[in-house]
């Protein structure tokens, strides 16, 4: 279909009452895996990466491939910067085409954290590209090298936030966290929706993977309205990897390619069936 803004995908999600999976990838095979997904079930997806993937996959790189499938997929896509820590990175990400970015300025204090994100989003008119913003504090970081806490957003806050920035999208911080969850994390759904009535936006849920599959069904209904998985992706991929280099018989690269495009795509096709299913909650599996 096309490359699209997050925004119109976000505002579609929300009008029909369902979520829109956010998948980041840090390699062809996860582009490719992700968008195979997306086409089998006629759904529109975000493809995003994170500033701390950067290391391992070079937005150089990553940024024009990413564009690029969105733009030849069969589904609408939008390209994502998930967690900008630098200003020169998202207007890096701009200028390559990436469709929304994220200035994550959750760590600043609030005053600071509304300037910050003020700017980003003036920056971003320029490329009529949307903005997402974090309030509070998800837990971990998407690489597991820091974790700051989890704080809860302060839903009054979040009202302030959002007139005096003019996000378009904000991230929430209700007891979910980056990375491995021990034990399924317990969500303030009350938190949520109190957020949901003062805001007004679509919401974003971080630190996806690891949270049920009824857990994430009750947060759409209660305003989420993308939903980012990131270790889930990479921990099928890295499953199937293994599994193939375990196998016996000479290996080579191409397969290898196949098991991790198969990886992410069973992943992503998995939680893009649970974001749109319209099942009572009870009935929806647990994965």
């Amino acid at each position: 279909m096309a490359l699209v803004t997050m925004k119109e995908l976000l505002e579609r999600a929300k009008n029909n009452h369902r979520g829109i999976g956010a998948f980041s990838v840090g390699n062809m095979e996860m582009v490719k895996g992700a968008i195979q997904a997306a086409e089998e079930l006629d759904t529109p997806i975000i493809l995003q990466i994170a500033e701390v993937r950067l290391k391992h996959s070079p937005l150089a790189l990553m940024g024009p491939m990413m564009v690029q499938a969105a733009k030849e997929a069969k589904v609408d896509v939008a390209v994502h910067l998930d967690h900008g820590l630098t200003m020169e990175t998202v207007e890096k990400a701009l200028e390559l085409g990436f469709t929304s970015v994220m200035f994550d300025s959750s760590t600043y204090p609030f005053e600071e954290n509304i300037e910050r994100t003020a700017k980003v989003v003036e920056l971003a008119k320029k490329y009529g590209a949307t903005v997402e913003a974090e309030l509070g504090l998800v837990g971990g970081s998407e690489d597991g090298s820091e974790d700051h806490g989890i704080r809860c957003t302060n839903p009054d806050d979040a009202k302030v936030f959002v007139e005096r920035t003019g996000i378009d999208a904000l991230a929430v911080a209700i007891g979910n966290a980056h990375g491995n969850y021990p034990v399924a994390p317990k969500l303030a759904f009350d938190v949520l929706e109190q957020i949901h009535d003062k805001t007004g936006i679509p919401l974003v849920l971080h630190g996806g993977s690891g949270i049920t599959d009824a857990d994430f069904r009750k947060a759409i209904e209660l305003g989420i309205v993308k939903v980012n998985i990131a270790t889930a992706s990479f921990n099928r991929l890295t499953k199937h990897a293994e599994e193939y280099l375990k196998s016996e018989g000479v290996h080579n690269y191409f397969d290898l390619n196949v098991a991790m495009v198969q990886g992410t795509y069973e992943n992503v096709r998995h939680h893009i069936e649970v974001f749109n299913c319209e099942m009572p909650l009870d009935e929806v599996s647990i994965h």
